[in-house]
């Protein structure tokens, strides 16, 4: 056994990790999240809902294809702690398992058919620096693991470091992101159906900040994705 290993086994010994949710100790297996408060996560299935709450959210702001939600996120939820964890405490295994969870039940309707590529949602790269991650990046891997489509970071970039989004209202979350995200090279999304994954939507305004950015793409489609959706 490496030193590392010995070293994390110890740590676990005597401060094992325990569930976000529940609290409840974890197996070696389990990260975040134990498997009892993963499949207790009320999935929407709105995959299969054309016109769903998101699309409605969404009418009329951006061109967009279809949208699909993992879970409601709403409070004393089991998926609030899990997003909490991805995003504040190295949450990336937890992520990565959400978003691979998201992709197989993609997979088992037409949803995820005529995407190209799949498209995270940047984070300024100061905020990726002190992170350490985007973690709609690592809900995307882990969708990706899942489906076999491909990842693309670094054409989509946000120019703008500007504050959470957390407790804003609508009118000020627009007013944040309004104009913060810029597209390098427009050819490479060209006559491509984009898949765009953020964590969570709330007032749709960053997806639409995105969408406008997007728009410089010739016969772009855009479909999108977040894990958890705000009742």
């Amino acid at each position: 056994m490496c030193k590392l290993s010995l070293i994390n086994n110890l740590i676990k010994l005597f401060l094992p990790e325990v569930c976000v949710a529940c609290g409840v100790e974890l197996l070696q297996s389990e990260s975040g999240a134990c498997l009892k408060c993963l499949y207790k996560i009320p999935r929407t299935n709105n995959f299969s809902k054309e016109n769903n709450s998101a699309e409605i959210l969404m009418a009329g702001r951006i061109p967009f294809e279809r949208i699909a939600t993992f879970s409601y996120f709403v409070e004393g939820g089991v998926l609030r702690p899990m997003i909490h964890k991805l995003k504040y405490y190295n949450g990336k295994n937890l992520g990565l398992l959400l978003g691979k969870m998201f992709g197989e039940d993609l997979l088992a309707s037409d949803f995820i058919n005529n995407i190209d590529v799949i498209l995270p949602v940047p984070l300024h790269p100061k905020k990726q620096r002190s992170r350490g991650y985007n973690q709609a990046e690592v809900i995307a891997n882990g969708i990706s693991e899942a489906t076999k489509i491909p990842v693309i970071t670094n054409n989509l970039t946000r120019l703008v470091f500007n504050p959470t989004q957390t407790k804003r209202t609508k009118t000020e979350r627009w007013k944040n992101v309004s104009g913060i995200f810029e597209i390098k090279d427009s050819t490479v999304f060209e006559s491509k159906h984009i898949l765009l994954v953020d964590d969570v939507i709330t007032t749709g305004s960053t997806i639409e900040a995105c969408g406008y950015a997007l728009q410089n793409c010739d016969n772009l489609k855009i479909s999108i994705a977040t894990i958890g959706e705000v009742l």
